[in-house]
């Protein structure tokens, strides 16, 4: 598995935004992050966010969100419209549920689907939220400290 980007963004504009408009917050892509064990990424909107929260970090697919584009005949849009944290290379994301791995030193525990929303199609385009229906991404705990960096 590849990093390919990193993304962390200080506010919610989606989650707890239902029936309201989208949030401002940006996405700020960088070149490396902190992941605190049990805590998840400092300078993140879900850092802290409660004990034991399932989606400490999450992982996004590079070749999941290059399909997106093609099918859906994108141009211009960034991965990190998805607000996930880690855009990864060479991995099936869904089979990590329920498992421990290993990026860079730091452990992690794949909890769940990042089951996308209606969101999505506001973020990307129409028809966005059907297409990553069984691929929106990861949601992991982190296990251990360290620090996770983008391979360019």
């Amino acid at each position: 598995m590849k990093i390919r980007q990193l993304y962390i963004s200080p506010g919610h504009n989606y989650f707890g935004h239902h029936g309201r408009p989208a949030g401002g917050h940006p996405v700020v892509e960088v070149l490396e992050i902190e992941c605190v064990a049990g805590c998840g990424v400092p300078g993140d909107r879900f850092f802290s966010h409660k004990e034991n929260y399932r989606g400490q970090i999450t992982f996004f697919s590079r070749e999941i969100f290059d399909g997106m584009c093609a099918a859906l005949k994108l141009s211009g849009k960034s991965p990190g419209a998805a607000r996930r944290n880690v855009v990864t290379e060479g991995v099936d994301l869904n089979s990590l549920i329920g498992a421990e791995f290993e990026i860079q030193g730091v452990r992690f525990l794949g909890t769940e689907h990042c089951k996308p929303c209606y969101w999505m199609d506001h973020a990307f385009a129409p028809g966005a939220e059907l297409f990553l229906r069984n691929g929106g991404g990861l949601r992991a705990q982190i296990l251990t400290d360290g620090r996770l960096c983008a391979e360019r």
